[in-house]
């Protein structure tokens, strides 16, 4: 069967600048002159058009392989990382073969309760060492000084320090995470991944794909989906006191399936993906007396300023069973329209273009509700 993708797109084309909308299930308007058909005509190499096959199934079969488990150390240089005491933090000290200068612990209370607490300006006092400088430094430096200052009464101390209480450092973990709290920076380094997992992971309305991601005054997106699906490492990052990790609703992960279909509307994606026969399914199925099962399309917006695609389309032949199992395995993407024609291949082309220029129509509108 011979598909006119020259007409389709060229009357993409002409729609997007039109600005034709679209409603599910509905017919389109949409009035081009010869001269725009034209003209639009130049552009046909700036879409991607492929047919839903076993190659296409197995690039993306690849792509996921490709991806290996990640450390959720992965992009992180930990080698020089030396946790840095703050006020409130606290301490325990002690000196061997002197017990004299080490508080015994009560049964009812705990080693942070009976510390050495970091103090409003920044020192600890201990026993022939007032006043010791402490904010800023780590356990090594206060060590060090300690030392020196308890070697003018004792003969070689052997300090012991160790930090019980990390009061002075945390970050934020707020959103649709299990458990969303304060969590501390500790001598422990605390990466993005990990805070996430120390959370209780994400919660069932999460947006698994992207979080926020605030230090100080800016803020960023974080494309967690391309940490784990395709090992992108430069998406971790190594936590600080103050950091805010946000994770948004699920709301905006959602394909749109229009045209000949039972019930046209939308479909949510959760994490573990949605295929198109899924999401197929989820709509009711096909009207069998009148769609065409060799015209289902997936319509998907690319970024035309990085890629100088404008849109990828998708065609499914599913009059045979064997496209019954690549509808399995072909994995939509959020904003995908899966769009099912019931007229004749004459008038297919007509119909799908002008769903094309509605990807972006429907972003809008989800930047809007969001």
């Amino acid at each position: 069967m011979t598909f006119s993708y020259k007409t389709l797109i060229t009357s993409f084309l002409l729609v997007s600048a039109s600005g034709c909308a679209i409603v599910p299930g509905s017919h389109f308007e949409g009035i081009d002159s010869g001269d725009q058909t034209r003209s639009l005509e130049q552009d046909l190499d700036k879409v991607n058009i492929q047919i839903i096959d076993a190659s296409l199934i197995a690039q993306q079969k690849q792509r996921r392989k490709s991806a290996k488990p990640m450390s959720s150390y992965a992009g992180i240089d930990t080698s020089n990382y030396q946790y840095k005491l703050g006020v409130g933090d606290v301490l325990t000290i002690g000196v061997w073969d002197h017990p004299e200068l080490t508080i015994p612990a009560a049964v009812q209370r705990t080693a942070e309760f009976d510390g050495f607490r970091v103090q409003e300006d920044g020192t600890v006092t201990y026993a022939y060492a007032p006043n010791v400088p402490a904010v800023g430094r780590t356990v090594r430096q206060l060590h060090k000084e300690l030392v020196e200052r308890l070697s003018k009464v004792i003969a070689d101390p052997q300090v012991d320090i160790k930090v019980v209480g990390f009061r002075s450092q945390k970050t934020y973990i707020t959103g649709e995470v299990t458990k969303p709290g304060v969590f501390p920076i500790t001598e422990i380094p605390l990466t993005l991944i990990d805070a996430l997992n120390q959370a209780g992971g994400l919660s069932d309305a999460a947006d698994w794909r992207t979080v926020t991601f605030t230090r100080g005054e800016t803020t960023e997106v974080i494309e967690l989906d391309k940490f784990y699906a395709q090992g992108d490492i430069s998406q971790n990052r190594l936590l600080q006191d103050g950091d805010i990790v946000h994770v948004n609703r699920n709301d905006a992960q959602k394909v749109f399936v229009l045209g000949d279909v039972k019930k046209a509307g939308t479909v949510m994606l959760n994490r573990y993906g949605l295929n198109l026969a899924e999401a197929l399914s989820d709509s009711g199925g096909l009207n069998e007396n009148t769609a065409d099962a060799n015209g289902i399309f997936v319509l998907r917006k690319r970024d035309y300023q990085q890629t100088g695609i404008l849109a990828d389309v998708y065609q499914l032949h599913a009059k045979n069973i064997a496209s019954l199992v690549l509808a399995e395995q072909f994995e939509l993407q959020p904003h995908d329209i899966v769009y099912v024609t019931s007229a004749p291949l004459a008038r297919w082309n007509r119909v799908i273009s002008l769903l094309l220029p509605s990807v972006a129509t429907l972003d809008n509108i989800d930047g809007i509700s969001n």
